[in-house]
C-alpha cells in the first residue's frame, strides 16, 4: 500500500472569479473537493505548501489526506490548474475515495537496472521509455505510488509491453481488457542504425 501524505486544508466561503484572485495574491488556492457521499465542499489551499508538494509524483497518484477542520478527507488529485506562464497554481480539485469502491488512477513507471543491462551496456542499443505512466484500476488501500519496471535483463531488440509489467497485487490494467491492440509497448531496446536500414529497404 502507498503512503498517505497529509495537506491541511481550510474552507473557503467566497467565490467567484474576484474571490478568487483576491485569495492568490494572498497566497492561496482556491479548489474544491468533491465526489463520496459528501456535498462537495469550496475550500484553500497555502500556495507554498502545494507549489512544494506538486514536484513529487505522490501528489498526482497518491491517496492525499485532506486535513479539513480536523476531519480526514481521502482524495486523490483530478484536476490543477496553473498560471499559463507564472509560478503559481491557481485551482485544485479533488474527488473522495471510497474504501470499498475501485477506483482508476496514472501512477508513474520507475525504470531500474538500465544501466547494467545488456542493452544498456551495449554501445549501439538505444533504450526508449515509450511510457511514463500507466492508468490501473484497484482498491485504494492497494494504490501504489509507482510500478517499478526491471530492465536487467533487457536486451538488443526486446519489446517489454503492458502485460510484462509486474503488477502490485490486487492492481490490474484495464486497457489489457479491451484486446491486444491496446498491450502497448513500454521500453524498446533498437540497435542503432536498424530502423533507418529497414526504412531504406
Amino acid at each position: 500500500m502507498a503512503k498517505s501524505h497529509e495537506i491541511k486544508v481550510a474552507r473557503r466561503d467566497m467565490q467567484g472569479q474576484g474571490a478568487s484572485r483576491r485569495l492568490r495574491h494572498a497566497g492561496v488556492v482556491p479548489g474544491i473537493v468533491y465526489g463520496g457521499d459528501r456535498e462537495p465542499v469550496m475550500v484553500q489551499f497555502n500556495h507554498n505548501e502545494i507549489w512544494l508538494a506538486q514536484f513529487n509524483d505522490w501528489f498526482y497518484s497518491s491517496i492525499i489526506d485532506l486535513n479539513l477542520d480536523g476531519t480526514i478527507h481521502k482524495v486523490l488529485l483530478r484536476d490543477m490548474q496553473r498560471h499559463p506562464y507564472k509560478q503559481l497554481v491557481m485551482h485544485l480539485d479533488f474527488q473522495r475515495v471510497n474504501d470499498n469502491e475501485v477506483l482508476h488512477a496514472s501512477v508513474p513507471l520507475t525504470f531500474i537496472n538500465e544501466d547494467t543491462s545488456p542493452a544498456g551496456k551495449a554501445a549501439d542499443v538505444l533504450v526508449t521509455h515509450e511510457l511514463k505512466e500507466v492508468a490501473i484500476a484497484c482498491l485504494p488501500k492497494d494504490l501504489p505510488e509507482s510500478i517499478e519496471v526491471d530492465l536487467g535483463a533487457l536486451k538488443a531488440g526486446d519489446i517489454i509491453y503492458l502485460s510484462g509489467l509486474k503488477l502490485p497485487a490486487g492492481v490490474e490494467i484495464p486497457a489489457l481488457k479491451l484486446g491486444k491492440g491496446h498491450d502497448d509497448a513500454v521500453v524498446i531496446a533498437k540497435v542503432a542504425g536498424a530502423e533507418e536500414e529497414a526504412s531504406a529497404e
